[in-house]
């Protein structure tokens, strides 16, 4: 459900301002993805009439085009201090990073993954909904890690770096990612963007603990739902009341979603 509250957002949000949606399987994570995760994204996309304008025939993959990212370190490398971190999560000991490899010269291989050091600079931003932003990402996370210990590019380097090439002006997802937006504009400035993207965050739907729904906490997903027999255009009222953009769950199709934003309050 969390999943479909997303793609009502970002398609009626697009649709009322009249841009494009951008299907992107964001892959980056090799040892996590797999074929069947990605099939059944589609087939509910499908399912539901969610049609992106674009990524879709032919599929967009981070995964199919390593070399452009492989260049946005070099173009990185130009801009900004990048270097070899061997540390675990145990080592961190918490969200933020302090710079433990900063000073002890590794070099890149196996077994490392690559950091690049942010300033003490505090980004202003402004989110659609959330307002005023102000974060100040070296006090956040710390110094930014770009690629993995296993070799993967993490999320807040790829999408930066996709985001960018794309063309994509405005990001619509939870507020669960709220916190990666001042580290994403600072990371996106470091390799040449000089229009900043603008952000959407929306609410997530929440369980009866406050905590965000997803599968380990039962949410239930759509396969669950057409198995109950409800029609896509039923699951696409539920979620949006269960997110309270409808006062109560009524069939909507996935065409008829930007009316939901097409309204004074957004």
């Amino acid at each position: 459900m969390g999943h479909i509250v997303n793609a009502i957002y970002t398609w009626g949000i697009a649709r009322a301002l009249g841009g494009r949606v951008l299907l992107r399987l964001e892959d980056h994570d090799r040892i996590r993805s797999r074929a069947e995760y990605e099939s059944a994204i589609l087939e509910d996309l499908d399912w539901l009439g969610f049609v992106p304008d674009e990524g879709r025939h032919p599929l967009m993959r981070q995964s199919d085009t390593p070399a452009l990212y492989r260049d946005a370190l070099d173009a990185l490398k130009r801009t900004a201090r990048v270097y070899p971190c061997d540390c675990s999560r145990t080592d961190i000991g918490g969200e933020r990073y302090a710079g433990r490899c900063r000073t002890r010269g590794l070099s890149e291989g196996p077994g490392r993954g690559l950091r690049v050091h942010l300033d003490e600079k505090t980004v202003h931003a402004h989110d659609v909904l959330a307002g005023p932003l102000e974060q100040t990402p070296a006090e956040q996370c710390g110094d930014l890690l770009i690629r993995d210990r296993d070799g993967n590019w993490t999320y807040q380097f790829a999408v930066t770096v996709d985001d960018f090439r794309h063309g994509v002006t405005l990001v619509v997802r939870g507020t669960d990612l709220l916190a990666s937006t001042g580290r994403q504009l600072m990371l996106a400035g470091m390799l040449g963007r000089t229009t900043p993207l603008v952000f959407l965050h929306h609410p997530l739907i929440m369980g009866p603990n406050g905590e965000k729904l997803s599968k380990s906490a039962h949410d239930t997903g759509v396969r669950e739902l057409r198995a109950q027999g409800l029609s896509p255009d039923d699951v696409i009222g539920l979620a949006a009341a269960s997110i309270g953009l409808i006062a109560s769950p009524r069939a909507i199709r996935a065409s008829e979603v930007a009316s939901l934003f097409l309204q004074p309050r957004l």
